[in-house]
């Protein structure tokens, strides 16, 4: 399978899949055929370190409908070096890449010491400023740190066209007024529908919808519908939906607007309409 096809009048990109993990090995062609008959003309499949983003370089060549993010996440940061950066930096110039990603802190549990991995994070972000590609950011408990990076990086190097993209957020009004003011996109996911996101829901009433992503992050965080399966891109239809009902919008303006940010961020130009 070359492409995507999509079978319905609503187009989406799911802009954060994870489809070269091993649990898609056994029926990954027929999880594809599922999001094209979702709607989900593109997806950005995002590297965790140099193998899986090889990886999504790869599949990016064998399906034309992927695109590629290559880099290295925080929980797998602690025997990089500059040198592996410099590896990256080879395959952050392949044609199928659209951003370097998925960086940056995770201080939930000790992958890594944390000054290690702001400097690997750093080593990245300078990265995307000579490739001139916008970041995918991880973070999880280290905003505080993450902001004074991302703040430094913005002003050193504002010549990058886009930012980039804050991965699957759920913080405060206030933070996610910090990252905008940075020029960085919002991106959510099927969590926005979890019981326990309630008060996440009130807060993306507030948020620029010129600004906001959707994405899968599959095969992890399934829709509620779906809780304790494995999540695939055609599901981003349902955080489309999540969206719209709690914006009072209908799934077309949602579909729409999503689609337009993801192609302005990652520079897509040759998605058919």
């Amino acid at each position: 399978m070359s492409e995507l096809a999509p079978q319905n009048a609503i187009r989406l990109i799911d802009s954060h899949a994870h489809l070269d993990m091993s649990r898609f090995d056994a029926d990954r062609d027929e999880v594809i055929q599922r999001a094209a008959q979702s709607g989900v003309t593109r997806v950005i499949n995002v590297g965790i370190d140099l193998a899986s983003s090889q990886k999504t370089i790869e599949m990016a060549q064998r399906y034309h409908a992927f695109l590629a993010a290559v880099g290295v996440h925080p929980q797998e940061c602690t025997r990089i070096t500059e040198k592996d950066v410099t590896a990256l930096s080879h395959l952050a110039r392949r044609p199928q890449v659209v951003a370097i990603g998925e960086i940056g802190l995770d201080f939930y549990r000790e992958y890594a010491p944390h000054e290690h991995q702001i400097k690997v994070l750093q080593w990245q972000l300078d990265l995307a400023d000579k490739v001139q590609l916008p970041v995918i950011i991880h973070c999880r408990q280290a905003e505080k740190e993450m902001l004074e990076v991302l703040t430094d990086w913005r002003a050193r190097h504002s010549s990058t066209k886009s930012a980039g993209v804050i991965h699957c957020f759920n913080g405060t009004l206030k933070l996610a007024e910090n990252y905008l003011n940075l020029g960085f996109y919002i991106s959510i996911g099927a969590y926005i529908g979890y019981p326990s996101s309630k008060a996440f829901r009130e807060i993306l009433k507030y948020l620029p919808m010129d600004r906001l992503l959707i994405e899968t992050d599959c095969p992890f965080l399934p829709p509620q519908s779906r809780r304790g399966e494995r999540n695939e891109p055609g599901y981003v239809v349902e955080t489309a939906k999540e969206l719209a009902e709690i914006n009072g919008l209908s799934l077309e303006v949602v579909a729409s607007h999503t689609l337009d940010n993801t192609k302005r961020l990652f520079g897509i130009h040759d998605l058919t309409e």
